[in-house]
């Protein structure tokens, strides 16, 4: 049997397409991460090579002969086989090391991004930056190698050493136990992706570390390497078909972040201080989603107080008007009007002035629903009285406001009272209150279902085709994910089973044709599928060329993207668990 053989033993439609762009590092579901030494890798456009994103880039060359196949390329492991039987595998022993084998003919080269010398020892090569104090030492022994980062070329060379030792087949067949361990009962033709996806959210899990005292998630290791609010919540309800109490961590780890005020923060990192914006209110909702899986009272009881301080600063701090309905904070740049929302250089920002939005009053409105849900779990008929009262006050003002009966369509409001008129997909989110009167449902749908409207060739837009400033940008027209899944879970919600269907299957299939193409999930596609995730725009034209420093373009191997495809795919084309409680619970 050999080495490919025996990793890949038990392990059904293993994700086989390797693209430039995709994340390799080491999870934290295996052990200790660094994320303050930056040691991830992304691959390059040259066949099997991988770039380092430490401050001073180094580059790791592979020269194999063509005509390989790949059989398995995950987050943490490459396998290539070519028809002589001979192989290329390569995984990590620990965060800072990557061990593999190579064919015989094989060249492997470590150098600086931009050719700097490197140094010579015996059989190591070191590429060590003085000035930033991190060496990165490569070692090879016949067809063994191992690579390892250190904070100085001996501590990296001693890793690498014990590095070349290891059992790279045992390794790797180690690091693909999390795929394994999977749900197995899904459609054939979603096996693969779904392990893609499953791959993509164990890369970019994170060990404890500094001022995050459990594991966590970020949305991608590189750039953003930190924990967020929203993505967190999205990122828990994947991770619940897998691991329960991983998605638990997920949750509390944004909760230990919450300020006496009660405020929770936009993001926060494990050696760097906490944003002093906040974001989208979803947390409640994860945490009950949680409960249904994992049914720890004492949970509950842990998270309740510190969720309703974080709904009551946003109905304090977000309601400038105090008419019910919530305003994100709206910012100076004009590439990120509203950093809170999520949705930052959206067209609904573009006027710069506070808005009465339609998605954070329903995101409030959804979770005090959802604590009023945790509230009766725990028996407290009183809290959740409270809190699905004042969910329905909330949603009585985004019904009642928000609402225009002509175009069919939820608005953002002025301080002044006027509806914005920019159809964006925010308009939609409405679809998850409860008491969404039927007749509007109906409207939503068919706003869903218009083509000049939602319905573009990858549904559905972040703002309506029609618009004058609908592009490929980045929440400018651009289709997201999360929208999508939010969306599908309203449409679920008031029975709209065939819409809710064919979005989430042309979801999947989005995802899917663009991961054979890249061997990547992206953060967002053109929703008109005219353009290559990789030629989209990103706050400004597309780069040209993949350079994830010099303009952030479309993020591949992103978190949320992944997840939620995971979701559609796991809970089957009719299942109801995702879209919170009713409020009359």
């Amino acid at each position: 049997m050999t080495v490919l053989e025996d990793l890949l033993e038990g392990l059904v439609a293993p994700p086989d397409v390797w693209g430039e762009g995709t994340l390799f590092a080491f999870s934290g579901v295996d052990g200790p991460t660094d994320v303050l030494s930056s040691f991830v890798a992304t691959a390059t456009r040259a066949r099997y090579g991988l770039l380092f994103q430490l401050v001073t880039r180094r580059e790791l060359r592979l020269g194999v002969p063509a005509g390989g196949r790949v059989r398995v390329a995950t987050g943490d492991v490459l396998g290539v086989e070519w028809p002589d039987g001979t192989e290329l595998v390569v995984t990590f022993t620990a965060w800072h090391t990557i061990v593999g084998i190579v064919p015989p003919a094989a060249s492997i080269e470590l150098s600086f991004e931009h050719d700097r010398r490197t140094d010579s020892l015996d059989d190591a090569t070191i590429a060590a930056d003085t000035r930033w104090g991190d060496a990165l030492v490569l070692v090879r022994h016949g067809p063994a190698f191992a690579l390892a980062y250190g904070r100085s070329a001996e501590e990296a060379l001693r890793r690498a050493e014990r590095g070349a030792r290891a059992d790279v087949g045992r390794t790797a067949h180690n690091r693909l136990t999390f795929l394994r361990d999977a749900p197995s009962s899904v459609e054939p033709s979603s096996a693969r992706l779904l392990n893609k996806c499953l791959s993509v959210m164990k890369v970019n899990t994170l060990a404890p570390e500094g001022n995050i005292t459990r594991a966590w998630s970020t949305p991608d290791r590189v750039p953003h390497r930190d924990v967020w609010l929203w993505d967190s919540a999205f990122h828990s309800f994947a991770m619940n078909y897998l691991d329960p109490d991983l998605a638990w961590d997920f949750i509390a780890a944004v909760l230990d972040s919450q300020r006496e005020d009660g405020m929770i923060p936009l993001c926060h990192g494990a050696h760097w201080p906490a944003d002093q914006l906040t974001q989208p209110p979803l947390l409640a909702w994860a945490v009950y989603t949680n409960s249904r899986v994992a049914h720890h009272a004492d949970r509950l009881m842990w998270s309740l107080p510190r969720l309703e301080r974080a709904i009551e600063w946003n109905l304090r701090e977000r309601d400038r008007n105090h008419n019910g309905l919530l305003e994100w904070y709206i910012e100076d740049d004009p590439d990120c009007r509203s950093g809170e929302s999520g949705m930052d250089n959206s067209v609904r920002f573009d006027a710069a002035i506070a808005l009465d939005a339609v998605d954070f009053s329903t995101y409030a409105a959804h979770d005090m629903a959802c604590l009023a849900a945790i509230a009766a779990d725990l028996g407290d008929t009183k809290r959740a009285r409270r809190w699905t009262n004042a969910s329905r006050r909330t949603s009585q003002s985004i019904h009642k406001l928000l609402w225009n009966n002509e175009h069919g369509l939820y608005y953002d409001r002025t301080m002044t009272g006027e509806l914005t008129g920019v159809a964006a997909i925010s308009g939609l989110f409405p679809l998850l209150l409860e008491d969404l009167p039927s007749e509007r449902v109906d409207r939503l749908v068919d706003a869903l279902n218009d083509p000049t409207r939602f319905a573009t060739r990858a549904p559905a837009p972040s703002v309506a085709i029609s618009d004058p400033a609908w592009s490929t940008d980045m929440w400018r027209g651009a289709t997201w994910i999360n929208t999508n899944y939010l969306i599908i879970q309203g449409l679920r919600r008031h029975g709209r089973i065939d819409a809710a269907t064919r979005l989430r299957l042309q979801t999947i299939e989005l995802v899917d044709r663009y991961y054979n193409t890249h061997g990547v999930t992206f953060e967002f596609y053109d929703s008109t599928d005219r353009r290559q995730p990789t030629e989209c725009d990103r706050k400004g034209p597309a780069a040209g060329r993949y350079d994830i420093r010099g303009k952030v373009d479309c993020i591949r191997d992103f978190h949320w993207t992944a997840a939620l495809t995971a979701c559609l795919i796991l809970e089957g084309p009719t299942l109801r668990v995702r879209s919170g409680p009713n409020h009359t619970q």
